[in-house]
């Protein structure tokens, strides 16, 4: 990989057929150039020759495709005994001549004001680029670079003018921000075909940073393309956020596509700025932004297109795609699909795995139509959906029961053994009590209580289901109408009963209990924990993970006051440290992550009550943990700790419920009750303590009542 800088160039090409004059353009048409391929002056042409005719004593420079050609045909064609030339000059000069020719429509953008950081990314104050898209003062740039929502942007262009702009419009899909200038008579840069795009081609990124008067270039090749599911183009040349918004041209000095951060797995305005100068950067192509332009300057913002399913396995690559869930009110249940349909077509292509599902979406915004094929039993089903930019939030129903926790070595038998009814549930509506087994779920034959919760999952609150229950006694069917997660507390129940393993049969190998302080050397960071000293593998045990305030790691005041919830909940805690006391680095989000997974690994641990808790920054901390790595924790306690990032969808494939808890004297106690609200109305299972004439304090008096809620994160 090669880096230069551009020279500025006092005769630029700017396209194949467009050519800039230094002063005034002549006044006469310009006279026709007829090249000699081999010789100039009667001498033989050398390559990085500049090949000229003087007319009206100024001199024009031939178009760099024209000069490459003559060029590469004097080098094949040069006799023998020529001096062969110095390629790696040559090829410096073509790269210097591809950004003279962008040069012009580079812009600087500049912001005021703004927040200092977006989830875990700290965003920059530095300038970064954008590219003018219309002569009439439009700029194209990425939506990275305004992610701080600054107050003001300032754009200098090329002639040296700053200019304050506005936003128009952002493409939400592929995270593109249009402004707008008042300016006229801009420079367009030329767009490359798309019929052009090759892997192994040379490509140049710009930015138009901290010299007004010569942008910064990076050179790499092409080394993918239609990456991020048919969205972007992929290079190794250096992309960081001083370029990004900027430019990608090829030899010819036509701008490949915009540079943006972009991630496979996940969406935002800060996704895959994490790769940054890691040989990994994505560009959008050029011809499609051009294509949706005049969408952007209506000033609506362009989004994703939904289809609302979700499929099958957690493979991608492998197995059809099967669809596992229809989401109510979504295109996909309007055009009639069906849960376990298998999908053939989407758009007129074939689809034989998800991967290629989600090609097909990857490019689609809201409003675009979409044709599908599927196979339904033995025949084949065709519909038309009209792709939506937000479905209807997820809610899933709520029985009111707690399963039975059978030992791990219990044979498995019918049916799913009900703990505990709550009070006013649907269930202890219809008669069910402690001691029951539900038999079927309407005409599905029940075997664990993992296929009950997702059978319940599929339905909605007010939906009406027939159970055949065992009561000991009688076997009988009974009809129970759904309900909502409840935003209470909930009431004293008893512990599930774990039997004392024989602490004299232990192996050797066996993991540590009690008290343990020890170190995680892949991340050099230390972490307590407690794990009850009657620890029995054969039962599963809750996981709270618990993120500390900034100034005190709390482990003393925690194993004094959840040492005896942890044994009679059947918890263990775990508390890692921040490697600065002073708080929470987002970079040490991987490390919890880690320390978690490995506890699991380590101990007979249920998944579904894997939870984390924080206190202040420690929470807020928990908050962006648990949007970050769903399918980890399945419970979130935040005391006094508010929002700081907007959450995610509630998704029926990551089930996740939160406790908020705050003082009515804290200061933070609106914002607490703010951001419960609005999870509430995002449907997550959202349940506010407020503790009475509570300061700004940990409740250390509350942990019996967060105890009897995390041994409940698996009620159904």
């Amino acid at each position: 990989m090669r880096t230069a800088t551009a020279e500025p160039s006092k005769m630029v090409n700017l396209s194949p057929r467009s050519t800039r004059w230094e002063g005034e353009a002549p006044a006469e048409p310009r006279a026709i150039i007829r090249v000699d391929l081999w010789k100039v002056a009667g001498k033989p042409l050398q390559l990085g020759h500049v090949i000229r005719q003087r007319r009206l004593g100024r001199s024009l420079a031939l178009p760099p495709r024209l000069t490459f050609v003559c060029l590469l045909l004097t080098l094949l064609c040069s006799p023998l005994h020529a001096q062969a030339p110095d390629v790696a000059a040559l090829e410096e000069q073509a790269m210097k001549q591809a950004v003279a020719a962008l040069a012009p429509s580079l812009v600087k953008i500049e912001t005021v004001g703004g927040l200092d950081r977006v989830g875990e990314v700290l965003t920059g104050t530095g300038p970064t680029t954008g590219v003018v898209i219309a002569a009439d003062g439009y700029i194209i740039s990425s939506a990275f670079n305004f992610a701080s929502k600054p107050a003001a942007i300032l754009c200098t262009l090329a002639d040296g003018r700053r200019l304050q702009a506005t936003v128009v419009a952002t493409d939400k899909l592929k995270m593109l921000t249009l402004l707008k200038v008042e300016a006229t008579d801009l420079l367009i840069p030329q767009a490359a075909p798309a019929d052009t795009f090759r892997v192994g081609q040379w490509s140049i990124a710009l930015g138009k940073t901290f010299d007004d008067e010569q942008p910064s270039m990076s050179v790499g090749i092409v080394s993918a393309t239609k990456r991020i599911w048919g969205k972007a183009l992929q290079t190794d040349a250096k992309i960081s956020p001083v370029n990004y918004g900027g430019p990608l041209v090829d030899m010819e000095g036509r701008v490949l596509g915009i540079l943006v951060p972009l991630s496979p797995q996940a969406t935002g305005e800060v996704t895959g700025v994490e790769w940054y100068d890691s040989g990994i950067g994505f560009a959008i192509p050029y011809v499609e932004i051009l294509a949706s332009l005049e969408r952007l300057k209506q000033g609506k913002d362009l989004f994703p297109g939904l289809m609302g399913v979700t499929i099958k396995g957690k493979n991608i690559y492998e197995g059809a795609p099967v669809i596992d869930r229809v989401r109510y009110g979504s295109p996909a249940l309007q055009a009639g699909l069906k849960e376990g349909d298998t999908l053939l077509e989407m758009d007129g292509q074939k689809v034989v795995r998800q991967a290629q599902v989600m090609h097909v979406l990857g490019n689609k915004y809201a409003g675009d139509k979409v044709s599908v094929v599927v196979k339904r039993d033995e025949e084949t089903v065709r519909g038309d959906m009209t792709l939506i930019d937000k479905l209807e939030a997820y809610e899933s129903a709520y029985l009111g029961i707690l399963p039975v926790r059978d030992p791990i070595s219990q044979a498995a038998t019918p049916g799913v053994g009900v703990r505990h009814a709550f009070p006013d549930s649907p269930a202890a509506t219809a008669g069910l009590d402690r001691g029951y087994r539900i038999l079927k779920f309407g005409d599905t034959d029940l075997t664990s209580s993992t296929q009950l919760l997702d059978l319940v999952s599929r339905k909605r609150p007010k939906d009406k289901v027939t159970l055949t229950v065992n009561s000991g006694v009688e076997q009988r069917t009974v009809e129970v109408t759904l309900g909502s997660i409840p935003e209470k507390l909930p009431t004293d129940f008893t512990s599930s009963p774990i039997v004392p393993k024989d602490n004299g049969m232990a192996p050797p190998e066996a993991p540590k209990v009690g008290r343990i302080s020890d170190k995680m050397p892949a991340h050099e960071h230390d972490y307590w924990a407690y794990v009850p000293e009657d620890y029995n593998p054969d039962f599963r045990y809750g996981l709270m993970v618990f993120l500390h305030p900034g100034g005190d790691n709390m482990e003393g005041t925690m194993l004094k006051h959840w040492t005896r919830v942890s044994d009679e909940r059947g918890l263990i805690l775990l508390g890692p440290k921040s490697k600065e006391l002073g708080g929470w680095n987002p970079n040490e989000a991987d490390f919890v992550k880690d320390l978690t997974e490995e506890f699991q690994k380590r101990y007979s641990i249920d998944k579904a009550r894997t939870l984390v808790q924080g206190y202040d920054a420690g929470g807020i901390f928990a908050l962006h943990l648990a949007f970050k790595h769903r399918a980890l924790f399945h419970g979130v306690v935040a005391v006094a700790a508010p929002l700081r990032e907007q959450p995610p969808d509630n998704e029926p494939d990551f089930r996740q419920q939160f406790l908020f808890i705050s003082g009515d004297a804290d200061p933070l106690h609106r914002p607490v009750t703010a951001s419960a609200e609005f999870m509430r109305k995002q449907k997550f299972p959202v349940i506010h303590s407020v503790s009475k004439d509570g300061e700004h304090r940990y409740p250390i008096e509350d942990a019996d009542s967060i105890g009897l809620w995390c041994d409940a994160l698996d009620r159904i």
